[in-house]
């Protein structure tokens, strides 16, 4: 499912255990785990309440960089990012930005559709399989 350039899909694993299975997915393929993030630890620091929510900040160069040759400014959504959440039902969801979205975001085009295309293709199998569909 895409909205407003987030593609979302339900995870048959935990959050932790989606985001782990991504971390795994990521480093498998040669890629960057930069941070990973626990928004509700954070929460529950603050003294609030958040059900579980995590996101993974991962890449590599060579995905991003053309993005940003041709237009710098991309580097405000790079590297990649996922965050799985738990909805008020207790499914989980697993969400990503679309690469679509970002190359009209940033108006991108012919210099870097191959990275577009490479960095699509990856993030659906990485997302796909760390959600365990």
């Amino acid at each position: 499912m895409t909205s407003d350039g987030l593609i979302t899909m339900e995870s048959r694993f935990s959050v932790s255990q989606t985001i782990d299975r991504l971390t795994d997915a990521v480093t498998a393929a040669g890629l960057l785990v930069f941070a990973r993030i626990d928004h509700a630890k954070g929460a529950q620091q603050a003294g609030m309440q958040l059900r579980p929510t995590e996101l993974l900040i991962f890449g590599h160069p060579r995905g991003g960089t053309p993005l940003m040759q041709e237009r710098q400014a991309a580097g405000i959504d790079l590297p990649l990012k996922a965050l799985a959440w738990e909805d008020e039902s207790g499914q989980v969801w697993l969400g990503c930005n679309d690469t679509g979205w970002l190359a009209r975001r940033h108006d991108l085009g012919a210099a870097s559709a191959h990275a577009l295309d490479a960095l699509r293709a990856g993030t659906a199998k990485l997302t796909s399989g760390a959600a365990g569909g």
